[in-house]
C-alpha cells in the first residue's frame, strides 16, 4: 500500500525551508522584569540541528490561555509555521496554562513526545514527574510544548549522550522530522552530531 503522505525526489517539500514558530510564555520576562532565555536557548540549538534551511516567527507572551490560545492559532493558521515550539509555563502552578492552551486549539494528540521529555528529565530531578508538556498537531503543524529552563531545552530536544558522543536516551527532536513529513510539512535534515533523525528507510532523501 503506498503512503500518501510519502515524498518523491521532486516534491517541493523537499526544498521548502522549514517555518518554525517560537513562543516563549513568562509573566516576568513578557513584562520586562527580566530578558526572556527561551527564544534564545530555542534559536540556539535549532541553530545547531537543522541542517536544511528554516525561519522563526517569535512570540514573547505572558501565562493567559486565551493570549497562548490566540498565538497558537496565529503561528499555525495565519503565519504557516509548520512547527510550534512553546517554553514554560508547564508545570502545576496556578498560571501554568501552556498545556490546557495547547490542548485547547489541537486536532489530535501526540502523547509520546510528553512520555519521552519527562524519561529524559527524570534522569536529573525527580520533580520532572509535575512536568505536563504536551505536544499536538493542529493542521499541518505539529506543536511541543517544552521545558522553561534553556539547559532542560536542550536535553529534551537533543537527548543525552556518554562521553563518546553515543546517544544514552534519544530526544525528541530525533522523530519530529519524520512527523512532519507525515502531515505534509517540509522535509528537514539535521546535523548527525548533535541529532540524528530517524525516518523509516523508504523515507530517506538523498543530500539535495
Amino acid at each position: 500500500m503506498t503512503n500518501p503522505n510519502a515524498l518523491s525526489d521532486t516534491d517541493d517539500r523537499l526544498d521548502s525551508p522549514l517555518r518554525v514558530g517560537l513562543l516563549s510564555i513568562s509573566d516576568r520576562a513578557s513584562r520586562g522584569d527580566y530578558q526572556d532565555q527561551g527564544l534564545p536557548a530555542l534559536n540556539e540549538w535549532l541553530g545547531r540541528a537543522i541542517a536544511s534551511r528554516w525561519t522563526t516567527v517569535e512570540r514573547l507572551i505572558p501565562d493567559e490561555q486565551p493570549v497562548i490560545e490566540r498565538a497558537l492559532i496565529e503561528l499555525v493558521d495565519d503565519e504557516a509555521c509548520h512547527l510550534v515550539l512553546t517554553t514554560g509555563g508547564t508545570g502545576p502552578a496556578r498560571r501554568d496554562v501552556t498545556p490546557e492552551a495547547t490542548l485547547a486549539v489541537a486536532d489530535k494528540t501526540m502523547p509520546g513526545f510528553g512520555e519521552q521529555m519527562r524519561q529524559i528529565s527524570l534522569r536529573f530531578v525527580p520533580t520532572a514527574i509535575l512536568s505536563r508538556q504536551v505536544a499536538v498537531i493542529r493542521g499541518n503543524a505539529l506543536i511541543i510544548n517544552l521545558p522553561g529552563q534553556p539547559k532542560a531545552i536542550r536535553e529534551t530536544l537533543e537527548g543525552l549522550k556518554d562521553e563518546q558522543g553515543r546517544t544514552l536516551v534519544p530526544g525528541i527532536f530525533a522523530a519530529v522530522p519524520y512527523c512532519l513529513d507525515l502531515i505534509d510539512a517540509p522535509y528537514v535534515r539535521t546535523h548527525d552530531a548533535v541529532c540524528q533523525a530517524f525516518r523509516p528507510k523508504s523515507a530517506v532523501r538523498p543530500p539535495a
